[in-house]
């Protein structure tokens, strides 16, 4: 295979179909990761040039290793991992929900840390691999909202200096991905995400493309390991009381 190859989890919807697509779109062979929805899987992987899928729940104990050494094995030339998969579920600053915590650590920061470990472990390339672990821009503009999302996610940046300083060649690097809002989520209508995604510095709405384009440029780039890009139009950059959903909600302008 001539083109350099990447697997994106949860590769098949929202922000990780924008990622599936724009590296298929700069040549790449992609690996779609998915859980559950193997529909949209094997729907986006043939209308790419070169793609392909696969599944694993990053619930399980495991998963996230056998994925990675599955891949190692099969790919010759895999030079990047993107880490997008994630949940996102409501629980309180004063009442976390243990079973909700559970799920949001799980997926969105052990599954991540085990699969890059065991990606930098045994993957092959022609050149330097890349990481880049999907973040939020929360790490730098908090609020109380969505208590262990944001905790996870918090995990999650921990990985990327610490993986950067102790898991990696001279080649490789870790790279930190830190989107801010872009899709309607939650209970989020389309048309309250078009009005709360305007709350940021330049009052303009980040779009999935803005993101998966930075993912793009880290992977195939040799900026210094260990450093986090926010792609989120000054939004981290705020100091927000609520996440944006309640804010436009309350009438926040």
């Amino acid at each position: 295979m001539s083109r350099p190859s990447v697997l994106i989890t949860g590769g098949a919807q929202r922000l990780g179909a924008a990622f599936s697509r724009a590296f298929a779109e700069a040549g790449w062979h992609v690996v779609i990761h998915y859980r559950s929805s193997r529909e949209e899987a094997d729907a986006l992987a043939g209308e790419l040039p070169s793609a392909e899928i696969a599944q694993a729940d990053f619930a399980q104990d495991g998963a996230a290793n056998a994925l990675a050494q599955d891949l190692s094995a099969r790919l010759e030339d895999w030079r990047a991992l993107i880490n997008s998969a994630a949940i996102f579920e409501q629980d309180s600053v004063t009442a976390l929900d243990p079973a909700i915590h559970d799920r949001a650590m799980r997926t969105n920061a052990h599954a991540p840390a085990m699969l890059a470990q065991s990606y930098l472990a045994h993957a092959r390339a022609s050149s330097g691999r890349h990481v880049i672990q999907v973040t939020d821009q929360k790490l730098a503009n908090p609020n109380p909202d969505f208590f262990s999302y944001t905790m996870s996610k918090h995990a999650l940046d921990a990985t990327i200096r610490m993986l950067a300083m102790g898991a990696t060649r001279s080649a490789d690097r870790v790279y930190g991905l830190a989107p801010g809002a872009i899709l309607a989520s939650h209970d989020q209508s389309e048309e309250e995400a078009e009005r709360s995604h305007l709350l940021n510095l330049r009052r303009r709405r980040t779009t999935a493309q803005d993101v998966a384009q930075a993912a793009v440029m880290l992977a195939g780039g040799d900026l210094a390991s260990g450093e986090t890009l926010f792609v989120d139009n000054g939004q981290h950059l705020l100091s927000q009381p609520r996440d944006v959903i309640y804010l436009e909600r309350e009438g926040a302008r």
